[in-house]
């Protein structure tokens, strides 16, 4: 029986998440799977990876076969490299402890790749969110001055209107004196 480790697709249109799965070949897509050991859901950025490491490796070692996106999976998790060290334990090339070390120091270097994203992230979030709250204050501060030159010259325009007023009044008042 050949077995395969791939995806199985779950969710909704448009936002699928994929549980990780160990199945028969022969098996459908979303159908009967033998164990599930992990999900992946491609919508968070960065993508969020939940994996039993230890039941992946132990499957790759009994010769599971990983599709090509459970295999980028595998590797970005580390399995991959892992399974790689054990090989080179087994044929004497190194130590365990030398294999220790150089898994912990890929995951460390992996985390701090991690950590740079998500904080390059929020930083560009954050400088949008300030030029974005900086041209809606630019509008709005234009906003209120067209409204202050709007009622400016409508003051204006009413002043003027009361000086013709007082002038028109003015006058009959000036022609009643000169007739007397």
């Amino acid at each position: 029986m050949a077995v395969k480790i791939r995806l199985q697709r779950h969710g909704k249109k448009n936002f699928a998440f994929f549980h990780i799965v160990v199945a028969d070949t022969r098996a459908p897509r979303d159908g009967r799977y033998i164990e599930q050991i992990g999900s992946y859901n491609p919508n968070t950025n960065p993508a969020t990876i939940v994996l039993n490491n230890e039941r992946a490796l132990a499957w790759l070692n009994v010769g599971a076969q990983p599709t090509l996106t459970a295999r980028r999976i595998l590797s970005y998790e580390g399995i991959l490299l892992q399974k790689h060290l054990q090989g080179g334990v087994a044929k004497g090339a190194l130590t365990q402890d030398q294999a220790d070390a150089k898994l912990a120091a890929w995951k460390a270097e992996r985390d701090n790749k991690i950590n740079a994203k998500k904080a390059g992230l929020s930083k560009d979030a954050a400088a949008k969110a300030k030029a974005a709250a900086e041209a809606e204050a630019k509008v709005n501060q234009e906003r209120a001055e067209a409204i202050a030159k709007r009622k400016a010259e409508e003051e204006a325009a009413k002043a003027a209107a009361a000086a013709a007023a007082e002038a028109e009044n003015a006058e009959p008042a000036a022609e009643e004196t000169v007739e007397a």
